[in-house]
């Protein structure tokens, strides 16, 4: 009894060692993760950049990429003693903006790396590397950012930054310092761009010094690169509507009237997209967003709004078949415009007696007035009859967003006749109280991409494809909608046999090109700041278009000047890749318009260097 009164605890001593010593066994050799603990004190987390995904135009040109830079970092206790001037010196930067760093460094972390220059590139690092041994506890942090090869539409592209505490409120599952897309392509597809970033485990000593890879990168986790994107836009063409609009201020937009693509998208001034990436971003960025002159950062395609002049004309004579107010055989008589009680609308098509498709080429002002009212009156009363004409209006896509991908846009104004119902009364207005649309002026406002593809919806004979800019994803092709107008497939003839007239023997014969059948239609948009708009629509050739184009040229005085020959030659370059008319080339490229805006430039002086 006495023995197993021993015997008994003895066993429970011995059963309790057995099971601590297979315990300690599994957690020292079978198990590491108390292991991994134990040395988590001893190595730290480096983030790894995803690269962003690569942008390219319609024919694989490279428009966004990425490129290597560095962050010289500073670890306050592995300072030494230093010539603070002479350090500044060797970085290239002010001597108060190295002691404002080393400030911000030593109330972070006396053991952990601070940045104190970002955004190096690969030649300036080289100067710095040089002597970068002579500077005990500064080291060198590789990252990446975004490059931009050719330098051609900023707009279109867009720009990224870095995120910071205020992106992190908006955006929290961002880390500081991740890039982010904030406006154009780059904003608008931000999710499909961005990638993943990763982690790189580093073994460090007690001083926090890089001792190399933590477990030969075993829990490492590799960065995700961005999706690609491919663009509509033809990169030759850009570049050449943004040679002959340099000196200039306003946009040019061209579409593929069958698919939608962006083919061209500019808002004059531009600038260079590389003066946002880098160690001179907030500077130029700066330099760029005060330019209350220029507005380069403003995108004119998207957000200004204009009244559409002219080539609103078109729209009201498909409406006119469409309704009944005209066939292609009605006539008027034009003696100095339009008159109606002591109302007058001037007209400058020189006089006479005009079919429609005359009217067209000649622009003639009072056949319009005429064409709007009797379009109108074809309801009992003004405000039916209104807002028939706006249904047929609005299904060009006017006065309403369009669907296009990018972050930004305006709706412009098509006026719906309650308006008019709040400014003179209800049912107090008649016809010609808003005679002035009939020349595209008034209370009618469009952006360029809305002309553009009122453009293409002509050029189409009735339909129109949600205008875009991405066409592809890595190697998925994307697909938009098709929209029908209100106006019969059958009544586009005469107007585009107008339009065809305009460079044959109208107000664009100037800019004609004998072997292209071209149709368009030049005009001039009135303007309360200055001199008028020059502006022009137009496709080519006529039986099967492949590119509709609105270009506009604020303060360019009449159609034919500036706008007509900038859209007449960006077709011809588009269909035949050539130029046959080097001296109409040299007058738009060499032309400049810098009086009437009263600035010696429309550049942005910035710094190109990161």
């Amino acid at each position: 009894m006495k023995h197993s009164r021993i015997a008994l605890p003895l066993l429970i001593l011995l059963g309790s060692t057995l099971v601590f010593c297979l315990r300690l066994f599994n957690i020292q050799v079978w198990d590491d993760r108390y292991q991994q603990d134990a040395q988590h004190n001893a190595h730290r987390v480096v983030r790894v950049d995803a690269p962003r995904g690569l942008i390219h135009d319609r024919h694989g040109l490279l428009l966004a990429s990425n490129q290597v830079a560095y962050d010289i970092m500073a670890t306050p206790n592995l300072l030494k003693a230093m010539d603070s001037a002479s350090t500044a010196q060797w970085l290239t930067i002010p001597l108060s903006q190295l002691s404002k760093a080393l400030g911000k460094a030593i109330s972070y972390s006396s053991i952990k790396p601070s940045t104190v220059l970002r955004g190096v590139t690969e030649r300036q690092m080289a100067q710095i590397q040089e002597s970068l041994h002579l500077h005990p506890g500064f080291s060198v942090k590789k990252r990446l950012l975004r490059d931009y090869p050719s330098k051609l539409g900023a707009n279109v592209i867009g720009y990224v930054n870095e995120v910071n505490d205020y992106w992190l409120q908006k955006k929290p599952n961002y880390r500081l310092g991740d890039n982010i897309g904030i406006s154009g392509i780059e904003g608008q597809y931000e999710s499909k761009l961005k990638g993943l970033v990763g982690n790189a485990y580093i073994t460090v000593d007690n001083l926090n010094r890089d001792k190399g890879s933590f477990m030969d990168g075993a829990y490492d986790t590799p960065a995700q690169p961005g999706q690609t994107l491919t663009l509509g836009l033809d990169a030759g063409l850009q570049a050449l509507a943004e040679q002959m609009m340099v000196g200039k201020r306003g946009s040019v937009v061209a579409i593929d009237p069958k698919s939608g693509e962006i083919l061209t998208m500019l808002s004059a001034p531009t600038f260079d997209p590389n003066a946002l990436v880098g160690r001179h971003r907030n500077a130029n960025y700066n330099r760029l967003a005060f330019d209350s002159l220029n507005k380069p950062l403003y995108n004119r395609a998207l957000l200004a709004e204009y009244p559409p002049g002219s080539p609103f004309k078109v729209i009201n004579a498909l409406i006119a078949l469409q309704v009944g107010a005209a066939t292609p055989q009605t006539t008027m008589t034009c003696d100095d415009g339009f008159h109606h009680g002591a109302l007058h609308v001037a007209c400058h098509c020189g006089g006479g007696t005009f079919n429609l498709r005359e009217s067209i080429s000649l622009s003639c002002n009072n056949y319009y007035c005429q064409l709007l009212k009797r379009t109108i009156e074809t309801q009992a009363n003004a405000y039916d009859g209104f807002e028939v004409w706006r249904h047929h209006v609005e299904s060009f896509g006017l006065g309403n967003f369009l669907g296009v991908d990018f972050p930004t846009g305006r709706k412009g104004r098509v006026p719906t006749a309650a308006y008019y119902d709040a400014m003179h009364g209800k049912r107090r207005w008649k016809a010609p109280t808003v005679i002035s649309l009939a020349i595209g002026q008034g209370e009618l406002l469009t952006t360029p991409i809305q002309l553009a593809n009122m453009t293409a919806a002509i050029a189409n004979r009735g339909y129109w494809i949600t205008p875009h800019m991405v066409t592809a994803i890595n190697d998925s092709s994307l697909t938009f909608e098709r929209h029908e107008t209100s106006i019969d497939h059958k009544h586009f003839k005469a107007v585009i046999q107008g339009m065809a007239d305009v460079f044959l023997s109208g107000t664009a014969n100037s800019s004609a090109i004998d072997h292209l059948s071209m149709a368009g239609k030049t005009g001039t948009a009135e303007n309360p700041h200055g001199q008028d708009h020059s502006i022009f629509i137009g496709f080519v050739p006529i039986e099967n278009p492949v590119i509709a184009v609105a270009v506009i040229v604020e303060n360019g005085y009449w159609g034919s000047r500036w706008a007509a020959p900038i859209g007449s030659l960006l077709m011809e370059a588009y269909v035949t890749d050539s130029i046959s008319r080097p001296r109409l080339l040299k007058r738009m490229t060499q032309g400049s318009l810098l009086e009437e805006y009263q600035v010696e430039t429309v550049n942005t002086p910035l710094t190109s260097e990161f």
